[in-house]
């Protein structure tokens, strides 16, 4: 049992404003139709040949956005579409399960997922990269700043110890300061009119 898997299709072949088709766009998406229509025969370079035929198996495509494919790509009949719109209680046990190893509780994954409504998986994940990014500001700092760091790490003696890195505890109050400067950011992004389309699912 075997399966072709593609993930953020959309990404690489989604046509997004005045984007350019390339040559190399429509190559894989002229194979996808074809294998789509015909999953059995399968070119080896430029010609057909009688013993070209492979066993069926299943192509899975991932994506955010399948408007901005070619449209006879995803026509019904060539590709089944399924829908995924995550409920609240499946975001906060997705949640929960990127903080496992953090000890969060579920009922302050909840109040971090109610204080941030709208937003993508990703930017709870950024929540704790952002509280490594300020331990870490703050080690470098408490080691002398940067400007020692390169004496600290290469150029010590040979029987002295390295400094030692404490990873955080990431706690509630920690990532509710990350999230709303992370929202900040976002709307300083959105009030520059650079990426309106990227995060037009967010409220006003």
């Amino acid at each position: 049992m075997s399966c072709l898997m593609i993930n953020d299709l959309d990404a690489g072949l989604g046509r997004f404003g005045h984007t350019q088709m390339t040559v190399n766009n429509q190559i894989v998406v002229g194979t996808l139709m074809n294998l789509a229509d015909n999953p059995n025969r399968v070119s080896i370079g430029q010609k057909w040949r009688e013993s070209d035929i492979t066993h069926r198996i299943p192509i899975i495509a991932t994506g955010n956005d399948f408007s901005t494919l070619y449209a006879p790509l995803i026509r019904d009949g060539r590709m089944e579409k399924f829908y995924w719109q995550p409920t609240r209680e499946d975001i906060i046990n997705i949640v929960h399960r990127m903080y496992t190893k953090d000890g969060l509780s579920f009922e302050e994954v909840s109040s971090i997922v109610d204080t941030f409504p709208n937003q993508a998986l990703d930017f709870y994940g950024a929540l704790r990269s952002r509280t490594y990014d300020q331990a870490i500001l703050q080690w470098v700092n408490d080691i002398g700043g940067y400007e020692q760091l390169g004496e600290k790490l290469l150029k010590r003696k040979n029987r002295e110890k390295l400094p030692t890195f404490v990873p955080p505890k990431p706690t509630l109050d920690a990532l509710i300061q990350s999230g709303n400067s992370l929202v900040e950011e976002q709307a300083f992004v959105m009030n520059s009119n650079l990426s309106k389309e990227y995060m037009k699912n967010l409220d006003d």
